[in-house]
């Protein structure tokens, strides 16, 4: 369909998966086929790229702890599985959902058309890829058969999470590791670390390898964004060292939310890497069309060419300026210098304006109206998709993360739990001067100030106390408020409406009333 003036309408998409799909296929795979951007960078995507669930990439080195990590999410073993002191996975392992448990060798596994994994083939023989990701730096490093930079840099780009797993205890980043973390550039985004075995050290050294491990990361990871990292012990055992118990459940929670909130920005995050895989096919595109046009006609060909790669560096600077492009999107240049080395100049395309006006209406106009339908899909839903295994032990429950703490202290007990304090609190209500047993807002003002609280939290305390909502506060409101304060001066949020165990006694027939 065109309209008068010539200009195709925009494209309509039924989700979100289906759009990139269609993107892909039409405006970004032709530039990325002309320019070679298979040969350079990253195979070609296929369907179940865009289809597949949500995938966590974990990489950590030796006895870091990575099965039992996985273990302690599922809460049951998995084929394969083997836990012990020497390096026990010198493999990727891919651990997905299945109506049967087994194994799936890798060379199976890479040619199934239903898996994502099909264009692993490019890389090499695959017989260590069976069936969470993970991959410890051991001797020898790299496995025979494949690139594993290469297919580590793969999986990144394809990932919704990266977790890098550091064992607290014997905390060591190898230069190998090191090489491996690099590898990850570009993908600063998606990761985080976990600090693991922190049971095993006290607080004062746990605060020491946390600084070590926080400086030794600035060094590798070069961005100005600090990476998140989680502390814990991520296992089903006793912990050998309890003092920091409630600080490792903190953290759990906070790492479990973080995963759980996975297939609700799985969408977006496909977007993203879609639009920093464009802005890298564009790079690409003037690179090999610049060094097209550089090549003579018919004698000099080899110096030229080894002219050109030496001097591949100030090309990059060149498209950067004539191109108004950021120096963040072009390749590395050291692996492109490597790369050019085997190819043959003479047969690089010139420039196809064509397909670069494809993609930036791309990035200019279809990825505008799919960040809408990313927005519908992620409302439509539902607020935790990550359930079972160590998911469901600390969601609800007693020993749900914060229960029977903060503004839910008490909430099991039969008693009130604010009338511990309320002989303290009531002195000094009736040093306020009640009338008709109440206190003023102004009279109350003046001794809720005394806790320093900000007027924007002592307000919201204000309306949570004023049960009957009329204005003063008697002695079970006023003792309510001071216990609220409480709360608040320990660390804890207030709650956004006032749970039913801290509603006065004698208020709890007349609240039923108001809600009916």
């Amino acid at each position: 369909m065109f309209r008068k003036n010539g200009k195709k309408d925009p494209e309509l998409f039924q989700n979100v998966s289906e759009g990139l799909r269609r993107l892909y296929r039409t405006k970004l795979f032709p530039l990325e086929d002309t320019y070679r951007f298979h040969d350079f960078h990253s195979p070609a995507l296929e369907d179940a790229d865009f289809d597949n669930k949500p995938m966590v990439l974990l990489v950590g080195q030796y006895s870091t702890g990575k099965t039992t990590f996985i273990r302690h999410l599922m809460e049951q073993d998995f084929p394969g599985m083997r836990i012990g002191p020497e390096p026990t996975t010198d493999s990727f392992i891919a651990v997905m959902h299945g109506e049967q448990e087994g194994v799936i060798p890798g060379n199976a596994l890479v040619v199934d058309p239903k898996k994502p994994f099909r264009k692993l083939n490019a890389f090499g023989n695959f017989p260590r890829l069976a069936s969470v990701i993970k991959q410890p730096v051991s001797s020898p490093f790299l496995p025979t058969g494949y690139d594993f930079a290469a297919v580590l840099e793969w999986f990144a780009e394809r990932v919704d999470r990266i977790i890098l797993l550091f064992d607290a205890h014997k905390l060591d980043i190898s230069d190998e590791f090191s090489e491996v973390i690099r590898a990850l550039k570009n993908h600063e985004d998606k990761m985080r670390v976990v600090l693991n075995k922190a049971d095993q050290i006290s607080t004062q050294q746990l605060m020491r390898v946390y600084g070590a491990l926080m400086w030794s990361l600035g060094k590798i990871i070069n961005t100005p964004e600090v990476v998140r990292v989680y502390i814990g012990s991520f296992w089903a055992q006793p912990l050998l060292v309890p003092d920091n118990r409630k600080l490792f459940e903190a953290e759990e929670q906070d790492l479990f939310l973080d995963i759980q909130s996975l297939p609700r920005n799985a969408a977006l995050r496909k977007l993203n890497d879609l639009i920093k895989r464009a802005r890298l096919a564009k790079v690409q595109a003037y690179i090999i069309s610049s060094l097209k046009k550089e090549m003579p006609s018919v004698f000099g060909k080899d110096s030229k060419k080894k002219e050109l790669i030496s001097n591949l560096g100030e090309i990059y600077l060149k498209i950067e300026k004539e191109h108004q492009i950021s120096p963040g999107d072009f390749p590395n240049i050291n692996k492109m210098q490597e790369l050019l080395n085997g190819q043959d100049f003479s047969k690089f395309p010139a420039l196809k304006p064509k397909l670069l006006e494809a993609v930036e209406d791309m990035l200019a106009n279809d990825i505008a109206r799919l960040m809408a339908l990313v927005r519908q899909e992620e409302a439509a839903m539902p607020s935790q998709s990550v359930k079972g295994g160590a998911f469901e032990g600390t969601m609800s429950g007693p020993f749900g993360h914060g229960y029977g703490e903060g503004a839910s202290e008490g909430i099991d007990e039969l008693e009130w739990v604010v009338g511990r304090d309320k002989p303290t609190y009531d002195e000094i209500f009736y040093t306020l001067s009640p009338i008709n047993g109440k206190v003023s807002g102004a009279s109350a003002k003046k001794e809720m100030v005394k806790s320093k609280l900000p007027n924007t939290v002592l307000g919201k305390i204000w309306k949570l106390a004023d049960v009957d909502k009329d204005g003063f506060l008697d002695d079970e409101e006023f003792a309510l408020a001071n216990h609220l304060i409480k709360v608040k001066l320990e660390g804890h949020e207030l709650p956004a409406a006032l749970p039913d165990h801290l509603v006065p006694p004698s208020k709890r027939g007349e609240r039923n009333q108001i809600s009916c």
